[in-house]
C-alpha cells in the first residue's frame, strides 16, 4: 500500500519543455524493454534525453531487486546522480522500488519512489518536477490483468530491439523474489504487441527479442507463445525473431520446427534455466523438473535443431549446497550440448523460504563455487565457437567502431570483421545489414571472419 500517496497524479500536461531528463535501466532486458518507452514518453512531453552522467533536471533510475548485489548498484546509481544533480527531481521505479522502498527513501535527494503497478506511468507523478521535501512513495498492488504498453514510436533504433510480451511469475521458486516485485503471470494484448513490432519494422528494426518474466507461459486470447513467434515471421521485412530467456517446462516443442524451417524468422538459439544440477537442490527449489528431464530436453533440441545455441542460468550456494550438489552442476554444464552458462551466486531475498532457511553457505564458499563455474562456461562458450569455425553463415552487424564491424550469426556467435576480412567494404557499409561470413578464428569472446559474397 501507499505510505505517503499524492491524492491524484499531477497533471502531466504540466510538465515544462525543453528540459533535460536522464534515464538509467538496472537489471534484465525486460527493464530495458520498460525504460525506452518511459524515454519515448518523456519525449512527447518535451523534454531533451541526456546522457545519465551529464547534468539533468529530472532522472527516472529503473531498479532491480534480484540480488543483494543489484540492490547495492541500484543505491549508488541513485546516491551518484544526486550528488551530481542536487536540484534535480529524482525518481525511483520498478522492482527494487516495489521492494526497498524503506532503504530508498533514506537516500537524501530522492523524490518519487514508485513500484511496478504504476511505473510506466511515472510521468502522470512528477507534473512539473518540482523537489518534494520528503519522498512520495506509491506501491500499490500489482494487477493481474493483461496490458499495453501504449508506445508511442519515439524510441531511439535498437539494432536488436526488445519487445516485451509477457511479466509476472506464478511459478513461485523458494529463491526468488520476483514474483514479489513484479506480480503474477500475466500477458500483453496480441494486438499492442504487433502493432509495436510493425513500428520497428518499419523503421528497419531486423531483428526483435522476445522478453518477460516468464515468455512461455503467455496466453491472450488464446494465443500462445507459438502464434506469437508465427505472426512476427510473417511481418514483411523482419528478418530475425529470438526468444530470450524460457522456463524449460513451458517450451513448446514445436518450436524447434520453425528454427529449421528456413522460411520462418525464430532463430536457433535456447536460453533455457537451469539453476542446479543437483535434483535434491531443485527440490528444494521448488524448480518444476528433475536433472533427467533438463537433460532430455536439451539434447533432443540439440539433436532436433542442427547448430542451435543453448545457454543456461545457473545458481551457486543455494542453502544447503553440498559439494557434491555443486559437482552436479559443473557436471550438467560440461556433459550437456550447452554453449555457455550465466553463473549467478546465491543471494538472500526477503519474504522468500530460502532466506529463511538455517544452513547457508559462507559467502566466500559461494564465490568460489561461483568462479569455477564461470571458468567451465568461458571453455564451453570457446568449444561453442570453435565448433564453428569454417562456417558460411549470415551476420546481422550492429554498429561499427573504428572500422570494426560486429554482429551476431543466427545462433548466438558474436562475430567481427576488420581489415582483410572487410573485402574491401567499410564497417559503416554493413551496418543494420545481413552479409554472408565465413567463421575463421577464435579470438577471446568472438569470432573473427572474412566477408564473402
Amino acid at each position: 500500500m501507499s505510505q505517503a500517496l499524492a491524492s491524484q497524479p499531477a497533471n502531466a500536461t504540466s510538465a515544462p519543455t525543453r528540459r533535460r531528463a536522464a534515464l538509467h535501466t538496472l537489471g534484465c532486458r525486460l527493464n530495458q524493454s520498460e525504460t525506452m518507452i518511459l524515454r519515448e514518453k518523456l519525449i512527447a512531453q518535451g523534454y531533451d534525453i541526456v546522457d545519465f552522467a551529464d547534468e539533468a533536471d529530472l532522472a527516472i533510475i529503473n531498479t532491480c531487486t534480484v540480488t543483494r548485489l543489484a540492490d547495492a548498484k541500484c543505491r549508488q546509481a541513485i546516491r551518484g546522480f544526486v550528488r551530481r544533480n542536487p536540484e534535480a527531481y529524482t525518481a525511483v521505479v520498478g522492482c527494487y522500488s516495489q521492494m526497498g522502498a524503506k532503504e530508498i527513501s533514506g537516500i537524501e535527494g530522492v523524490d518519487l519512489i514508485l513500484g511496478n503497478h504504476d511505473k510506466m506511468n511515472v510521468l502522470d507523478y512528477i507534473g512539473a518536477a518540482e523537489k518534494n521535501p520528503a519522498p512520495v512513495i506509491v506501491r500499490e498492488r500489482i494487477d493481474r490483468d493483461d496490458f499495453t504498453m501504449h508506445f508511442a514510436g519515439e524510441t531511439p533504433f535498437e539494432w536488436r530491439a526488445n519487445l516485451k510480451i509477457q511479466d509476472g511469475c506464478d511459478f513461485m521458486c523458494s529463491f526468488c523474489i520476483i514474483p514479489f516485485a513484479r506480480g503474477r503471470a500475466r500477458s500483453r494484448e496480441f494486438d499492442d504487441l504487433m502493432a509495436e513490432a510493425r513500428h520497428q519494422v518499419g523503421r528497419g528494426v531486423k531483428e526483435l527479442v522476445l522478453t518477460g518474466v516468464n515468455i512461455g507461459t503467455y496466453d491472450h486470447t488464446s494465443r500462445s507463445v507459438l502464434e506469437v513467434v508465427d505472426a512476427l515471421s510473417a511481418l514483411p521485412g523482419l528478418d530475425r525473431v529470438r526468444i530470450s530467456s524460457i522456463e524449460p517446462t513451458t517450451i513448446p516443442v514445436e518450436l524447434f520446427d520453425r528454427m529449421n524451417a528456413a522460411d520462418h524468422a525464430l532463430m536457433p538459439y535456447l536460453h533455457i534455466p537451469l539453476q542446479s544440477g543437483s535434483d535434491k537442490v531443485l527440490q528444494e527449489m521448488r524448480r518444476r523438473y528433475n536433472i533427467a528431464e533438463w537433460e532430455a530436453f536439451v539434447n533432443d533440441a540439440a539433436a532436433r535443431v542442427p547448430g542451435i545455441c543453448i545457454g543456461t542460468d545457473i545458481m551457486v550456494g543455494f542453502p544447503g549446497e553440498t559439494e557434491q550438489d555443486f559437482a552436479e552442476s559443473c557436471r550438467v554444464l560440461t556433459e550437456n550440448p550447452l554453449a555457455y552458462g550465466h553463473v549467478f551466486t546465491y543471494s538472500e531475498r526477503g519474504n522468500t523460504p530460502a532466506a529463511r532457511r538455517d544452513d547457508h553457505i559462507p559467502v566466500e564458499e559461494r564465490h568460489r563455487r561461483s568462479a569455477r563455474l564461470r571458468r567451465l562456461s568461458t571453455e564451453r562458450r570457446y568449444a561453442f565457437y570453435e565448433a564453428n569455425l569454417g562456417r558460411e553463415t549470415d551476420v546481422l552487424f550492429e554498429d561499427p567502431r573504428d572500422n570494426t564491424a560486429s554482429g551476431l550469426t543466427d545462433n548466438y556467435v558474436r562475430v567481427v570483421l576488420s581489415g582483410d576480412g572487410l573485402r574491401g567494404k567499410t564497417a559503416l557499409e554493413l551496418r543494420n545489414e545481413l552479409a554472408r561470413v565465413r567463421l575463421e578464428r577464435v579470438t577471446a569472446d568472438f569470432v573473427e571472419g572474412t566477408l564473402i559474397g
